[in-house]
């Protein structure tokens, strides 16, 4: 089959071993992949990962390796951890925290990029048939921005700062405009800022953003480890930073103003998917202008470059 393979560099192979699926996994063929940050950090290193890329996808269910093959057929995404299914954070729903877990693209698991897929189906995702494919394909990156109201507790009162303007920033400044508090998102990029403006969320450009210590909650998703001094500096004493970047590189931070203002750091990572999907099937954001460009699979190497260029959104691949 054909797949975007990273092993010190990427790839796109024509003959990787299709896979098969174990006992209670589907295997699903692959309709839509979306490039996230995550997979650009990857091919510098992030995780140590080799093999296919990707998590972020929709697909059609063709086999099942179990007595009800009721999903053959069906659209489906997957929640992309994969926990071992004998330890106490499985026991507890919490898969995504299992000490044993595999992470579809990410770690230990080939992922979406690439023909077809396999995934158990405790975490296959069917799609209602009112979502269409352009805002299913962001369910993955919209259940890590839900993640954060599992997190915090959020008051009416509280006035919020996303810092980043970049897929997950927007999508985090969506879904938290859903809240009573006071919202703002700062970033560098007029076109990204105004897709927020148009549906009423307020936004602020960095050079403007010299509010030290003024947010109860700061979140960080500008994907940079310069973005982390910055969110610190926002943040009210015994307030809330939410850290959602993901970065390969080892620069050091400086730690001490979470220490003298007793800040509460808040690690945030993957969300769950059926709640997100619920907000998709009632249409409560607009999210087509999140979406740069679409490439036929390919062309997923020319794709992977394009997502990294300045002020590109979701890049997706179609198959």
């Amino acid at each position: 089959m054909k797949a975007l393979v990273f092993d010190k560099e990427l790839n796109f192979v024509e003959d990787y071993k299709k896979p098969v699926p174990q006992k209670n996994e589907a295997l699903i063929k692959v309709t839509y992949a979306g490039i996230c940050n995550t997979d650009v950090e990857i091919t510098k290193g992030y995780m140590g990962f080799k093999g296919i890329c990707g998590h972020e996808f929709l697909g059609i269910v063709e086999d099942v390796n179990a007595e009800n093959k009721s999903l053959i057929g069906k659209r489906v995404t997957g929640e992309i951890n994969l926990g071992c299914g004998n330890c106490p954070d499985c026991f507890n729903n919490m898969q995504r925290h299992c000490q044993n877990r595999q992470t579809l693209g990410i770690f230990k698991k080939d992922g979406a990029f690439a023909e077809y897929v396999t995934l158990p189906l405790e975490n296959i995702v069917e799609i209602p048939d009112n979502v269409p494919d352009e805002d299913a394909i962001l369910i993955e990156p919209l259940a890590a921005a839900l993640e954060i109201l599992e997190q915090v507790h959020i008051k009416p009162a509280d006035k919020i700062a996303i810092l980043g303007d970049g897929k997950l920033g927007l999508l985090i400044s969506l879904v938290l405009s859903t809240t009573p508090a006071d919202v703002v998102t700062i970033g560098k990029h007029e076109n990204k800022l105004e897709i927020l403006n148009k549906q009423g969320i307020k936004t602020k450009f960095l050079q403007d953003a010299n509010e030290q210590k003024y947010y109860d909650i700061v979140v960080d998703a500008t994907g940079s480890s310069t973005g982390f001094e910055k969110a610190i500096s926002l943040v009210k004493p015994r307030g809330i930073f939410v850290l959602k970047s993901t970065v390969a590189d080892n620069k050091p931070l400086n730690l001490a103003p979470i220490v003298i203002d007793e800040i509460t750091v808040v690690g945030s990572r993957c969300g769950q998917f059926r709640p997100a999907l619920r907000l998709l099937e009632k249409k409560v954001f607009d999210l087509k202008p999140l979406v740069s460009k679409v490439f036929d699979f390919n062309n997923a190497k020319e794709a992977f470059q394009y997502a990294q260029e300045k002020g590109v959104l979701k890049v997706i691949l179609k198959f």
